[in-house]
């Protein structure tokens, strides 16, 4: 499973660490991890994603602000989220593709930003 951690309410400007680490066999080989959002009324959208090489991608609206990272030896994708604005308030959610085939999702970590 895919257990997301971390969100809560913070004041603009403020940052949060979100965590999301995969456990079981079924997640014995992770190509990339990535983070997504949804904020109320609105679609899922990318947030952040990394491949096992590390290479790292970005939504323009997070760039700069946020940054991803990842610890292969934990199975854990970790986003650290500075400078928060309001409009970063969303449900986040972490996901995991497996064997370039499996697309696997977690529960979600509600962030809110207060301005």
């Amino acid at each position: 499973q895919l257990q997301a951690s971390g969100g809560g309410l913070v004041q603009a400007g403020g940052s949060l660490r979100l965590s999301c680490a995969a456990s079981g066999s079924t997640f014995s080989d992770i190509n990339s991890m990535g983070w997504y959002r949804q904020a109320p009324g609105k679609q899922r959208e990318l947030v952040a994603s990394i491949t096992s090489g590390t290479n790292t991608n970005y939504a323009d609206s997070v760039k700069g602000r946020f940054t991803i990272s990842r610890d292969n030896a934990k199975n854990t994708v970790y986003l650290q989220m500075n400078s928060l604005k309001p409009e970063d308030t969303a449900v986040y959610y972490c996901n995991a593709l497996v064997k370039l085939t499996f697309l696997y999702w977690g529960q979600g970590t509600e962030v809110t930003v207060s301005s």
